[in-house]
């Protein structure tokens, strides 16, 4: 069993650190100039996160947007890539993630992605998510 007690956490924590970056004036900029729609699909628990990030729009569940890239992994590694803790690179070299469309593409927001990792431990602090911040 995953660390997230169900779908609503995943798109609680994880899509609230995109939400928030799509926010950030500076971030933000970086996030919807890259031109990508991006569909991130978790299990354990199943959830599924679509991001445009030009239009600056997260939705979760069911989705007609039509994704460019796809990635699949479990929401723990979800949790841990936001903690800094897993390389999206070698994490697809490995198989933790998988893949579908131009990665390329993906692996130019990591740098973004990275800026936000503060805001992911802050939203996991105020509420006391001790379990999530040491999985």
């Amino acid at each position: 069993m995953g660390t997230f007690k169900d779908d609503s956490e995943v798109y609680k924590y994880i899509g609230g650190v995109f939400v928030d970056g799509l926010a950030d004036p500076e971030v933000g900029a970086k996030l919807k100039s890259s031109g990508v729609v991006l569909q991130i699909t978790y299990t354990d628990p199943d959830a599924v996160l679509t991001v445009d990030f030009p239009a600056g729009v997260v939705q979760t569940g069911e989705s007609n947007l039509t994704p460019q890239v796809e990635l699949f992994m479990t929401a723990d590694t979800g949790n841990q890539f936001w903690l800094g803790k897993v390389n999206l690179s070698i994490a697809m070299a490995k198989g933790q993630v998988r893949a579908k469309g131009p990665v390329s593409k993906i692996l130019k927001l990591v740098p973004a992605a990275k800026s936000l990792f503060p805001t992911y431990v802050s939203l996991l602090e105020r509420d006391g998510r001790d379990d999530l911040l040491k999985a």
